[in-house]
């Protein structure tokens, strides 16, 4: 019961390369920049991540994705990466794009064994009918293109079919989290990460303060421990490493 790890080098030690990963985050609000440093550093390569986003220059998945571990990212949004945009176009990059919450359902039907489910999202476009630019070729044509999905009728009105997301791993980040795995998420930085554990087949969770079992109320857990299996505490200043993607003040 106890799947507290020594540090995040021994928690990822066996991501091998080419595996899918969930990650948690959304911009650089819930990042769990420890365990992606900790992979980065580990030397992984050929990745498969499904992520919101894949990070900023310089931080979070952006730390993997400069160095060109990624091979493939399913996420919803890609605006604040210039080398993502580069990676892309240039054809060294797979990109999925999907709406912003089937991607969130998709991984949340995955973690409860849901195989596929239907919505409206994106009935009528490119994400139904087939031909987003999944990988372009280097002279800039469209090399592989997104499938045609299947489409029925509920009551008058079309809907998509969706197949629900498991990974290999997932990489996840908490407030709070006990000895069995139980995280307590704070505000936004929730966000994506509880969907991406329960997504994980084996689900690594980096959190800012490490607590005695018992010493969460049920009714304040986000994500039971039955989904997480290593924890990482982290130092208090790596727990207080928390960027800001776009600063906003008064004039």
């Amino acid at each position: 019961m106890n799947k507290v790890r020594a540090g995040a080098a021994e928690a990822v030690a066996d991501i091998p390369d080419g595996a899918s990963l969930a990650v948690g985050g959304f911009g650089l609000s819930g990042v769990p920049e420890v365990l992606i440093r900790a992979l980065y550093e580990r030397g992984t390569n050929g990745l498969k991540v499904v992520s919101n986003n894949c990070g900023v220059d310089g931080r979070g998945l952006g730390i993997l994705l400069s160095a060109g571990r990624i091979a493939r990212v399913t996420g919803s949004y890609v605006g604040e990466n210039k080398e993502f945009a580069r990676q892309y176009l240039g054809g060294e990059l797979e990109v999925e794009l999907t709406p912003q919450g089937t991607l969130a359902e998709r991984l949340r039907a995955g973690g409860a064994g849901i195989p596929a489910f239907y919505t409206p999202a994106g009935v009528g476009t490119q994400v139904a009918n087939g031909g987003l630019p999944w990988r372009y070729a280097p002279d800039g044509t469209v090399a592989v293109a997104s499938p045609r999905k299947e489409t029925r009728d509920f009551a008058g009105r079309p809907y998509v079919l969706e197949h629900g997301i498991t990974t290999d791993f997932a990489l996840v980040r908490a407030w709070r989290g006990d000895h069995h795995g139980n995280l307590v998420l704070r505000r936004a930085a929730a966000n994506f990460n509880p969907l991406a554990a329960m997504a994980g087949r084996v689900t690594v969770a980096e959190v800012e303060e490490l607590v005695e079992p018992g010493a969460l109320r049920p009714d304040e857990i986000h994500v039971p421990g039955i989904y997480v299996q290593r924890v990482v505490a982290l130092t208090a200043g790596q727990a207080a490493d928390k960027p800001i993607e776009k600063r906003t003040v008064r004039p």
